[in-house]
């Protein structure tokens, strides 16, 4: 087994990206071989549980609320439309169901009541459940934690640095101050990143930094590849090349061994050679689902067409960590506080988000 390192600097990873390509593999194959079976590969289904009219300006959204994306908006989902499109998840290969609610953050009240049923009925299921529903305080965290969270979700997006350039509505230490919140529960942490947003590889590096140096390191890293939607402030970014893609799965495979790196949104552009690629340099997971929350991802039979092609097998459930237990409601020790915590407010200006938020009118 590799040695965890959490003291990596932007100078290291930077170097570590740069090797030469067949130098990077090499050194992240045998990483990922250390520490996982490298023809096993997560299936996680991604499940909007409630979309659009998000009050973020983040640049990169077609949720928010702010921008003309087209974007068919849908308040919470029942526990059963939830149940039911959690057992054709698994009947479809997935061992993992993430639920997203575009929110800012969480508000105690009927709609995370409702939320909490969900986690409880998913974790009955015998599947790993992960949310991403915003900022949270220590006791929403446990109180997912007693329903049966297996994991929660919250991106750094990318470094501290280029985060300013695109999202003004919310303040980096908020991320970091709900991963610490998450940490104080038995619930796994799950945060990444995005790339093609016009960051710089230094950028890329900063992000990294960001998430390798947290002790423990994050359970679950996504890396995503920018999906340009038409009336959002980042609709003219080019598409990333596949090869910065492998750069970026092998770095993050180097910087954190145990870590499962999550080859997540941008697949539609990717060939099955370029896959084959990300999983050979350390990626252990995807979503299937022909969507995203609401942008466009592979079919998943074409997903598991690509697996017999590559000898590939999905992951088990909770096969890197025990079943949590289901605590009802009733039984609960946690309650709501109806807390209102101090989110910050940066309020900086983006130009292109201001531009893009005017042309949403």
């Amino acid at each position: 087994m590799s040695i965890t390192k959490h003291d990596w600097t932007k100078e290291e990873i930077i170097a570590i990206y740069n090797r030469p390509l067949m130098d990077l593999l090499y050194d992240a194959a045998t990483i990922h071989r250390e520490n996982h079976d490298p023809n096993v590969v997560q299936v996680s289904t991604l499940l909007s549980i409630k979309t659009g009219g998000c009050s973020e300006d983040c640049g990169y959204c077609p949720q928010a609320a702010r921008y003309n994306t087209n974007v068919e908006g849908n308040d919470l989902m029942t526990v059963n439309q939830v149940k039911a499109q959690a057992l054709n998840a698994k009947s479809a290969g997935s061992s993992r169901v993430c639920m997203g609610a575009a929110w800012r953050n969480v508000k105690d009240g009927p709609e995370f009541d409702q939320v909490l049923e969900m986690v409880r009925t998913i974790n009955k299921l015998d599947m790993e459940v992960c949310c991403t529903l915003g900022m949270i305080t220590e006791n929403q965290a446990q109180r997912l934690a007693e329903a049966g969270l297996y994991a929660y979700n919250h991106n750094l997006d990318t470094s501290e640095e280029y985060y300013k350039e695109v999202i003004s509505t919310r303040g980096f230490e908020d991320r970091l101050q709900t991963i610490e919140n998450v940490r104080k529960t038995n619930v796994t942490v799950c945060s990444g990143g995005i790339i093609g947003m016009g960051e710089s590889i230094e950028d890329r590096a900063g992000m990294l930094v960001a998430l390798s140096t947290l002790n423990p390191q994050p359970e679950s890293v996504p890396i995503n590849a920018l999906v340009a939607v038409d009336g959002t402030p980042l609709e003219d970014e080019e598409p990333v090349e596949i090869w910065e893609m492998i750069r970026m799965v092998a770095t993050t495979r180097i910087v954190m061994p145990e870590t499962q790196v999550r080859l997540s949104a941008g697949r539609t552009n990717m060939s099955r050679e370029g896959q084959a690629m990300c999983f050979f340099a350390g990626a252990n997971s995807i979503f299937a689902g022909n969507k995203l929350l609401t942008t466009p991802n592979p079919d998943v039979n074409e997903d598991m067409k690509m697996f017999e092609l590559l000898g590939l097998k999905p992951q088990k459930p909770f096969t890197k960590m025990v079943q949590p237990p289901t605590v009802e409601a009733e039984d609960s020790q946690f309650v709501a506080l109806g807390e209102k915590p101090k989110w910050s407010r940066p309020g900086h200006k983006i130009e292109r988000n201001l531009e893009a938020s005017i042309k949403g009118k």
